[in-house]
């Protein structure tokens, strides 16, 4: 088996996944790896752009199913010990995945580890955080709210928090390195997130068996933000189903995590 299966979810982000694609040909993880392509019935072009890089599968979607669908059929048609699923407007630059997977290797007892991520300036985001309730959501609103202001001591605060090891309750899908055996445990991802907090219920149900979520801020991961969401506006409405699985996450406000 081979060490890490990289799964990215494109839909319309043709120049994005260049860029993506081109930064993991440029410096590749030290381990064994493959890299999947799982293309939500996008109309740029991008599906011609994944298949001319050596050693990327690319799987085609006749609709778009949603996220949490689409990286299952990149899982499931994966090999590795381990699967990373990234968005593909990010870049990764050299030693961050293989930083990821020695914390894994370091920690049995982790299941799901997560990078610092940055924007496209270098600004921390905040990429991971506490379960789900309204006064979480509330403060955690506040913050970005302030953040956008260019309120410089929220931004202390976020840059302060993202350097330090984290027990969050979980991590952003938008780069999440996960264990195969603990992703089939939970039954992968729940296909009725078609967007956003799918990668929340991820770890909650990891967590409700036992397994730990790490954030590693020593791994740094740029995010250029949910280029995607923007060109399918009408996902912004489909983010929590009516009813949560049984473990995992329940009803709740939407956390834009990877807005």
């Amino acid at each position: 088996m081979i060490e890490l299966s990289i799964v990215i979810v494109s839909f319309n982000a043709k120049a994005d996944l260049e860029r993506c694609l081109a930064s993991l040909h440029a410096a590749p993880p030290a381990s064994t790896n493959e890299i999947i392509v799982v293309d939500n019935a996008s109309t740029d072009g991008s599906t011609s752009v994944a298949a001319t890089w050596p050693g990327v599968h690319v799987s085609v979607s006749p609709t778009n199913r949603g996220f949490s669908a689409a990286n299952n059929v990149g899982i499931r048609a994966s090999g590795g010990r381990n699967v990373l699923l990234l968005n593909s407007d990010t870049l990764v630059p050299p030693g961050a995945i293989d930083h990821l997977l020695g914390e894994l290797d370091r920690h049995p007892d982790v299941a799901i580890v997560g990078p610092r991520l940055v924007d496209g300036s270098g600004r921390a985001e905040l990429s991971f955080g506490s379960m789900i309730t309204p006064l979480n959501e509330f403060r955690r609103r506040r913050l970005i709210r302030a953040l956008e202001r260019g309120d410089l001591q929220a931004s202390a605060l976020v840059e302060a928090t993202t350097r330090e090891e984290q027990f969050p309750d979980w991590v952003s899908g938008a780069c999440l390195l996960v264990r195969r055996a603990d992703a089939d445990t939970v039954g992968l991802l729940d296909e009725r997130f078609f967007m956003y907090t799918e990668d929340v219920d991820l770890c909650a149900s990891v967590r409700e068996r036992g397994r730990i979520v790490w954030f590693e801020p020593s791994a740094e991961v740029r995010h250029l933000r949910g280029r995607s969401a923007s060109r399918n506006p009408e996902t912004a409405r489909l983010r929590i189903p009516l009813v949560s699985r049984p473990v995992g996450l329940s009803a709740a406000s939407p956390c834009d995590e990877r807005q």
